[in-house]
């Protein structure tokens, strides 16, 4: 009996190229309309008791092939994802998996589907305080959904999944999320007291549903449209921009995935030789505060100032930063696993991304102001 190896669903993303017993060759495909790859997500069925080899030929012409160095394929079967033996030869990604099951999920890492994020959505929405409210829609016609919660003077903005296949990122939100939803969490009462929060969870949903892992559904990176954002190719950006104009900005925290760099840490406004003193302070205050409340974060290794080239100035943190005049910073989280914080079985995983989330509440107060 021959495998059979699908991605036909949300969020999956592999091309076949061939099967020959327990082996196969597949490649990633391309985001839809844009030149990226490296998110990969499928099933293989008729597996049970079966070494599998599973070769993607193309992962060196991937966008970002340092980034399987070190790194290492996750992988379900119907429980908690794990990390499966995966080597790289300079050309081809090679996983290795024997599962106990008819079938096993493979992916760049842990998927979060659409259903999931609704359920976040509803179960957040339904919390006394908060409003959920639809400030504009993607190409495909999804809504962008953001969530208002707290009473405070300052506004502050946190937006998750820019980039789609940065899937962490969606799980960060639902420790954030929850978290900010306890009304029996003194912190996150003070948070809520001293701002308005405006958080959207899943920027680029279209992206996500496609399987993608930078573009939208016309093939723009959302995260370098931040200065002049256009309703025909990011209409994402400008109706969030569109909502941040309306509120002002005094906080951002834009939350990503990093493919090549295995820590914790974050690119912050501070860089940008226009920055105010205000603003280098705040960001300082951030690091220094989530140093102390996460294992994870380090600030030995991160982006250097020149990081993004001649695009900068339309990366989020960079653009919002100038514009409001905001305490603005990037979180990154690895694909491989953290040095800081290894985990042997899992690696960096949902779980550790949603303590994150927990853990960068302190932070945000301290980005707040000075007294915090």
């Amino acid at each position: 009996m021959t495998i059979s190896i699908s991605s036909d669903f949300e969020c999956g993303n592999i091309e076949v190229l061939g099967v020959e017993g327990d082996s196969a060759r597949l490649a990633i495909r391309k985001d839809s309309n844009g030149p990226w790859s490296q998110w990969f997500n499928f099933a293989v069925r008729g597996a049970a008791g079966r070494t599998l080899t599973l070769r993607i030929v193309n992962a060196g012409a991937t966008s970002y092939p340092k980034g399987w160095e070190g790194y290492r394929a996750r992988v379900s079967e119907g429980g908690a994802w794990r990390l499966a033996e995966t080597a790289f030869d300079g050309t081809a990604l090679v996983i290795t998996h024997t599962p106990q099951g008819d079938e096993a999920r493979f992916a760049y890492f842990a998927p979060y589907e659409l259903t999931r994020h609704e359920a976040l959505l509803a179960r957040i929405a339904a919390t006394p305080g908060v409003t959920r409210r639809v400030l504009g829609q993607s190409l495909d016609g999804r809504d962008i959904v953001c969530l208002d919660m707290g009473e405070g003077p300052k506004s502050l903005w946190i937006l998750g999944r820019q980039h789609p296949g940065e899937t962490m990122a969606s799980w960060w939100m639902e420790g954030a999320l929850a978290r900010l939803a306890d009304a029996a969490d003194p912190l996150s009462l003070r948070l809520r007291q001293r701002a308005r929060l405006h958080i959207v969870p899943l920027v680029n949903i279209d992206g996500a549903a496609r399987g993608n892992l930078r573009a939208n559904a016309a093939g723009t990176d959302l995260n370098r449209q931040w200065r002049a954002p256009s309703a025909a190719t990011a209409p994402e950006v400008l109706a969030i921009l569109s909502a941040m104009e309306e509120t002002g900005v005094d906080v951002f925290l834009d939350v990503h995935g990093d493919e090549e760099l295995p820590h914790v840490f974050i690119d912050g406004c501070d860089v940008d030789p226009e920055s105010s003193a205000a603003q280098v302070a705040g960001v300082d205050r951030f690091r220094q505060a989530l140093l102390k409340a996460s294992p994870a974060f380090q600030t030995a290794v991160g982006y250097p100032p020149s990081y993004g080239g001649a695009e900068a100035n339309g990366i989020a943190t960079r653009a919002i930063g100038l514009k409001f005049g905001a305490v603005a910073m990037t979180l990154e989280m690895p694909f491989k696993d953290a040095l800081e914080t290894p985990d042997a079985a899992a690696g960096w995983s949902p779980d550790a991304s949603a303590q994150l989330g927990r853990d960068c509440l302190e932070a945000l107060i301290a980005a707040l102001d000075e007294s915090a």
